[in-house]
């Protein structure tokens, strides 16, 4: 049974690295970022790495999940109780924090993991990338952002930063700190650079 009596992004005891993933609650329209969703999972069960995400059985986020998991990786979802009741939580996995609300959630999130990974996603996944971008920029963490831009699915987001940039509100070095890939195996690569130095045994 997976563990619900645990702190709020309390770290489990593991050398692991951990990669909290942003990512859908829905599959979208556009079949590779499914894959991508997919392989990304079994990839990081191959290098027994450790994935934390948002809990769901649905989406982009099911997608990682599961296949995770059937590649052996450690599987942690956070998930607020609302979505509990709508039974939309992921079965199965290693930890399951049930939390009090999306704030909550979204702490823990940013808690457990060495890195974040951007994958394709809605308001939810943009809420929570610009809250880690927000806060690395204010210096509350140094954690590295990774954005998968396959099929240039950020490419608007990119361009509305590239414009705050240009107006002065954003600097570039700000801007130059995420780490933008768009392919799976740039994402891979990037991944084992920042963090592959870590011990996984």
């Amino acid at each position: 049974m997976p563990n619900q009596s645990m702190t709020p992004g309390q770290p489990m005891t593991s050398n692991k690295p951990s990669l909290t993933v942003f990512c859908g609650s829905r599959h979208g329209q556009d079949q590779v970022h499914i894959d991508d969703a997919a392989a990304f999972g079994h990839w990081l069960g191959e290098q027994s790495w450790h994935l934390v995400y948002g809990g769901g059985n649905v989406g982009l986020m099911g997608e990682i999940a599961r296949a995770a998991l059937q590649s052996g990786a450690e599987v942690t979802g956070i998930i607020p109780e609302l979505l509990m009741k709508r039974e939309v939580g992921l079965e199965g996995l290693s930890r399951l924090e049930v939390v009090s609300d999306m704030a909550v959630r979204k702490q823990a999130l940013i808690d457990l993991g060495d890195a974040f990974v951007v994958l394709p996603g809605g308001l939810g996944t943009l809420d929570e990338f610009f809250e880690v971008a927000t806060l690395l920029q204010l210096g509350y963490h140094r954690k590295p952002i990774v954005i998968m831009n396959r099929n240039g699915f950020w490419d608007p987001l990119l361009a509305l930063v590239k414009q705050q940039v240009s107006a002065g509100f954003v600097s570039q070095k700000e801007l130059d700190a995420w780490h933008v890939v768009d392919s799976l195996q740039a994402l891979q690569s990037c991944c084992l650079a920042l963090l592959g130095s870590r011990k996984t045994a």
